[in-house]
């Protein structure tokens, strides 16, 4: 039985479901923290920002925010045994933190299911004897097009090569649509992936963790397998070690640069997945005596590990590209979606039995993009199931719900312009928002909670208090790493962008909506908290910053934290004023 029965806590309350093997539980965490930026994002910021000397930095921020952060949430989701929203029972004021990184996570699935739907319209299309993007004498191909082979044509900005009129003019038919305001209908051929990969999310969330905790044994695991062939064939091309040799060279004096640390700080950020719920959610299922802290320490490094590994792979194929076509290592590097779905491919077509290489390439990209969608459909699937107490007896019907209302947004992500939605959601839907859920997250267990409660908490679990150094992290260093962070988001803001195309203004108005509807549930959730509790000002502010278990003592005017968090409180609701 994959599933343990349900047990009851020191409170003596009924618990949900638990893990069968902790191997699932650990697979789920790794499966969803590393994701398709491991591969396309981390390996070109290493390589764009000084090689091997980028990773101190990264490591630094790793260890003084990340695995602090990371620990946090594992042991807040494990102790509370609730979704994102409801662990805020040990503050309730602070629960629009939960309702605020829930929406996220439903935004985010808005777009990345569609990548996942690329990557399987990819594979699907991969199964020909040759490849679709290897010549300009396709249907779709522009005279702009132009094979790599033509050398004097690299450096010429208005040529294109097969691969990438393949992705844009094959694949999202971006030729078609003048704009954001133009879309068109819905590609049949891209729906009909991106219902696939509905599908199968759906099959593998709707009896929680019974069904999830099997498929990230396939979908976990397979990404390491391909990553690992692909790079034993990768530094038997010509060209590789070159490439790998720059990817690793050390240039010290680019640590002199703010932006290479603002890069690796934000990479840390995004990397590990915290601020989405997911790793509430995913240790919500853990027994109540599970070591929390190994887990952290265990995931958070297998995630970074994955990352600069994946660097050996990428650029073992980019140093074979740069060899091939005999230009600059720099013509052909980049990150983001067209790493894999226009330089990777472009590679891979080159090498005799090119098929299997695709075909192998975009099962691992296939893998690696459901395991992240999984986590964040059960983010908000256990959020919302575990606050409304009444969806427990409809899991499957609620989870349906879900997917089904994703896959309808989704949608005009796969219409003729649907490129122009997808980049506006991947900038403001997860952007300045996350950090934002994250750093009042911090402050709400740090601050108001008390990180000494929260150190009880954790001895509860494990047996031992976490030490000195994790305690000063949660109080002072990751706040004020998370709040440095937001005032860069906002003061290096820059519009949204698509190659030429710069968009409307009303356009970024919405983009800034939406990152701001999920931003003003937490001021908005503790308006309302303090509006509905019974008493005076002060009695209702002393019942929302005390947990729900010790409203008995505010009852007795016995408020252990009140006279401290007063103040706190008073300054949060000036911050939100500015």
């Amino acid at each position: 039985n994959l599933v343990a029965p349900a047990q009851t806590n020191p409170s003596g309350e009924k618990e949900r479901e638990t893990w069968g093997k902790k191997i699932d539980f650990l697979l789920s965490v790794i499966g969803f923290a590393v994701d398709l930026a491991n591969v396309w994002r981390f390996p070109y910021l290493c390589y764009k920002n000084g090689g091997g000397a980028f990773l101190v930095p990264y490591l630094f921020f790793m260890v003084i925010a990340g695995m602090p952060l990371f620990y946090m949430e594992l042991a807040l989701g494990q102790y509370n045994r609730e979704g994102a929203a409801g662990v805020w029972k040990i503050c309730p004021i602070f629960k629009g933190v939960g309702f605020t990184v829930i929406l996220i996570s439903l935004y985010v699935g808005f777009y990345y299911n569609v990548i996942i739907s690329w990557a399987l319209f990819y594979l699907f299309s991969s199964f020909t004897h040759e490849l679709p993007w290897v010549h300009c004498n396709n249907t779709w191909n522009s005279p702009n097009c132009s094979d790599w082979a033509d050398n004097s044509s690299i450096g010429d900005i208005y040529k294109a090569t097969p691969a990438q009129e393949y992705f844009e003019r094959a694949v999202l038919h971006i030729q078609d649509s003048n704009g954001i305001d133009d879309l068109g209908r819905p590609r049949w051929q891209l729906t009909s992936c991106l219902a696939v990969v509905i599908i199968l999310l759906y099959f593998s969330l709707w009896k929680g963790v019974k069904t999830s905790g099997k498929v990230v044994w396939i979908t976990a695991t397979m990404p390491y397998v391909v990553l690992t062939v692909l790079l034993l064939r990768g530094v038997t091309l010509p060209g590789a070690i070159d490439g790998i040799k720059a990817y690793l060279s050390v240039d010290f004096l680019r640590l002199c640069d703010a932006k290479v640390w603002i890069e690796a700080a934000t990479q840390i950020c995004f990397s590990l997945g915290v601020g989405f719920g997911v790793l509430i959610a995913f240790s919500s299922y853990n027994k109540f005596s599970n070591n929390c802290y190994r887990d952290a320490i265990i995931t958070s490094s297998i995630n970074s590990l994955t990352s600069f590994f994946s660097g050996f792979v990428v650029f073992s194929f980019l140093g074979y590209m740069s060899h091939k076509h005999n230009v600059a290592l720099d013509k052909v590097a980049r990150d983001g979606a067209g790493l894999v779905f226009v330089i990777y491919p472009e590679a891979i077509a080159t090498l005799p039995g090119s098929s299997v290489w695709a075909v192998i390439f975009f099962i691992m990209l296939l893998t690696l993009g459901l395991d992240s969608a999984m986590g964040g459909m059960e983010s908000v699937i256990t959020g919302l199931i575990d606050e409304f107490k009444f969806l427990h007896k409809h899991r499957e019907l609620f989870t349906l719900f879900i997917v089904v209302s994703t896959f309808l947004i989704s949608l005009f992500c796969v219409t003729n312009g649907g490129m122009y939605v997808f980049t506006l959601l991947d900038h403001f839907a997860a952007g300045t928002s996350i950090l934002f859920g994250v750093l009042i997250e911090a402050i709400g267990i740090a601050w108001f909670y008390g990180v000494d409660r929260f150190s009880d908490d954790i001895k509860e679990m494990i047996g031992h208090r976490p030490g000195r150094y994790w305690r000063l992290c949660w109080k002072f260093v990751s706040p004020c790493f998370l709040l440095f962070m937001v005032v860069v988001s906002f003061a290096t803001f820059n519009p949204p962008n698509y190659g030429s195309y710069m968009f409307p203004q009303w356009a970024n108005l919405l983009g800034w909506c939406l990152a701001m509807s999920s931003m003003t549930m937490v001021p908005l959730y503790a308006i309302y908290k303090l509006c509905t509790l019974p008493g005076r000002f002060c009695d209702r502010l002393a019942y929302a910053i005390t947990p729900e278990t010790e409203h008995h003592l505010v009852d007795n005017g016995e408020v252990r934290q009140f006279t401290v968090s007063v103040t706190l409180i008073l300054l949060f609701f000036f911050f939100f004023s500015i």
